[in-house]
């Protein structure tokens, strides 16, 4: 997709959640060198992760944040007119998660409600889906979830992945924007499906529903592959946003990256020429929750928040697929942002 535009909506709140179960990787992790495991929590950045309990979906952390969102908003659960539920961690083949949080969150039968089935780069996606539906009349809020538990799918074997992975959930309420606000919303979305094999469970699904191999179960990810695809696509990316706004690098408050792992953010950083006072990092706290870690971050990355003027965010997300993509937005002064854990280490809400 050329870098497209649409009548911006309005963020009137963003809440994370993570479940209660944190893992130290430098204390806990078994089975690997101490020494193996210093140099990858520093290369990485990945100190702690919270790690969902067998009981926990990423449902349950989208719901816990749903309800915080809409309880801090005071918004009446018959008002909502959408919901869009991102996750490639689905409660089940059928039906859709959405119509799970649908039933959870008690939304009307007016409300439209529906899957999309994109990892790590499925916030930019599902923003402007959600600003899509915006702007047509019949809609006038919608619930963006984004939840992902890609720990209960790494394998503790395997270098690649064990200590990389946190779980998260996200919920962020939009609301349409007044036509007299000209305010404009930028994307940039891409795919190239010839890398699918670089991140991939290949085993579970139809394609291959019960390999012989157990491996084949987890994620399975070529680190070279990731590697050289996000150093050649995002650079590329955030040019290309910018100059389609007319947007100054200067003039983005913060750049919000995928936490994806932190010799890349910086490499990242260093390529685009990016001041990283302007980059927040989470990934030390929660590890590289896939897709989820976007919404995480704005609420947990300390951002400065003048009170008289919205923030502009350039969101960057990159990963499995292989699919990419941006979104130059604002965060209104008032926008709610708050954080969240599950009640217990494997209860559900």
């Amino acid at each position: 997709m050329a870098t497209t535009s649409t009548r911006a909506a309005v963020i009137r709140g963003i809440t994370s959640c993570v479940p209660a179960r944190r893992f130290d990787n430098l204390e806990e992790t078994t089975g690997f060198d101490k020494e193996e495991v210093e140099k990858v929590v520093r290369l990485a950045g990945v100190k702690t992760r919270h790690m969902a309990g067998e009981s926990i979906c990423s449902s349950d952390l989208c719901l816990a944040a749903a309800r915080d969102v809409l309880d801090a908003l005071e918004w009446a659960p018959e008002s909502i007119d959408g919901l869009i539920m991102v996750t490639q961690s689905p409660d089940y083949f059928l039906p859709s998660t959405a119509c799970l949080l649908h039933r959870d969150l008690k939304l009307a039968d007016t409300c439209a409600a529906f899957d999309v089935g994109l990892g790590c780069s499925g916030y930019t996606y599902g923003l402007w889906l959600a600003a899509m539906m915006l702007q047509g009349p019949g809609f006038a809020r919608v619930l963006l979830l984004h939840g992902e538990t890609p720990a209960r799918f790494a394998s503790e074997s395997d270098r690649a992945v064990a200590l990389l992975f946190g779980d998260a959930g996200s919920a962020t309420a939009l609301e349409a924007r007044g036509g007299a606000d000209g305010k404009r919303w930028w994307f940039n979305l891409h795919t190239d499906g010839t890398g699918y094999g670089d991140l991939i469970i290949e085993g579970g699904a139809f394609r291959d529903r019960f390999p012989a191999d157990p491996r084949k179960y987890f994620v399975h990810m070529s680190g070279t592959g990731i590697f050289n695809f996000t150093i050649k696509r995002v650079p590329p990316l955030v040019e290309s946003t910018l100059a389609a706004s007319g947007v100054g690098k200067e003039e983005v408050d913060y750049f919000i990256f995928h936490q994806s792992n932190l010799f890349i953010m910086r490499h990242l950083a260093r390529k685009c020429g990016l001041p990283e006072d302007r980059i927040p990092f989470t990934i030390g706290e929660f590890g590289s929750t896939g897709g989820p870690s976007v919404p995480l971050t704005i609420a947990n990355g300390n951002l400065k928040r003048p009170a008289d003027r919205s923030l502009q965010l350039l969101l960057l997300a990159y990963g499995v697929g292989l699919s990419w993509g941006s979104a130059l937005v604002d965060l209104p002064p008032g926008a709610i942002l708050n954080h969240v854990q599950l009640p217990g280490a494997g209860d559900t809400v």
